[in-house]
């Protein structure tokens, strides 16, 4: 049963790039907050800075590196009835951050648990990645070994689902390389970097093309989305007949490609010369 003398686990989700991404109800619990658990004290106090707030809070490191021994502290202080505000760097925390072990040993002596939703990368990465968003799964950080990492995605290699990656933009163009190699050169993937931020940019090629890309161009926070397995059942959808409904539309030829590619895992330079072609030989067709 819970102690009417309680506090709450309050998990805050903090802007991923954008200031004024923060909700006023993130505000209100900053300001409110008696104890925080930031990841990094000093990113915190800079988010302070950012959001133009003040709290009277005490500050506390929270991060995988000392999250066994913090968290009975916080369970003995939430337990006397103080509540404790659990903020990472970006986003929501637990989502490939610190806050796991609060949650479970709050949960355990029934300390209740809540949360101030804020913006997830992954959700905006999903929803901007021009990729299916009806079903599908996080898998986070993979292993940064070669090794485990090529066995992790030769696993996923029939997933359906659309997949959710984060990666460190020194190894972006190892995993797009592993990713291609283990799910197909030509599956569809977008790399989502700087999101909410100035330099915010979505590449959507296929993932033999992102990895050549990202040799060159991988920088700042990243995150990864690839197409699930196509249905071996489905119908085959031909691209230069995609191509061709785009063109009717008003659509030019090369910007037709380049989505119909990016969509479809279908080599661009290949489709647009049989786009070509295929236009052509419509024109001559025409009376």
């Amino acid at each position: 049963m819970v102690s009417t003398q309680s506090g709450r686990v309050i998990l805050a989700g903090t802007p991923i790039g954008d200031k004024d991404s923060a909700s006023p109800a993130l505000r209100r619990a900053i300001e409110d907050a008696a104890l925080v658990a930031a990841e990094d004290t000093r990113r915190f106090h800079d988010l302070l800075r950012r959001l133009g707030i003040t709290t009277s809070a005490r500050i506390v490191s929270y991060f995988e590196g000392n999250e066994s021994e913090r968290t009975p502290e916080l369970v003995e202080a939430l337990q006397s009835g103080t509540d404790v505000l659990v903020v990472t760097d970006a986003g929501m925390p637990l989502v490939s951050d610190p806050g796991y072990r609060l949650v479970q040993a709050a949960l355990a002596v029934g300390v209740p648990v809540t949360a101030v939703p804020g913006p997830s990368a992954v959700l905006t990465a999903l929803a901007v990645s021009g990729l299916a968003t009806d079903r599908f799964c996080f898998e986070g950080f993979l292993p940064r070994k070669e090794g485990p990492r090529r066995r992790r995605l030769e696993e996923l290699a029939h997933e359906p689902r659309t997949m959710v990656f984060f990666e460190a933009p020194h190894r972006l163009a190892e995993f797009l390389d592993d990713a291609a190699g283990a799910l197909g050169a030509d599956r569809p993937g977008a790399v989502c970097r700087e999101l909410t931020k100035t330099h915010e940019e979505v590449v959507r090629l296929p993932l033999g093309e992102l990895a050549e890309w990202a040799r060159e161009h991988a920088r700042g926070e990243v995150t990864v989305v690839i197409a699930g397995a196509p249905d071996d059942g489905a119908e085959d959808v031909d691209p230069v007949e995609l191509v061709r409904v785009r063109i009717g539309q008003g659509e030019k030829l090369s910007a037709a490609v380049a989505e119909v590619a990016a969509a479809t895992g279908t080599n661009r330079k290949q489709l647009y010369a049989a786009a070509l072609a295929d236009r052509d030989q419509t024109r001559e067709e025409k009376p």
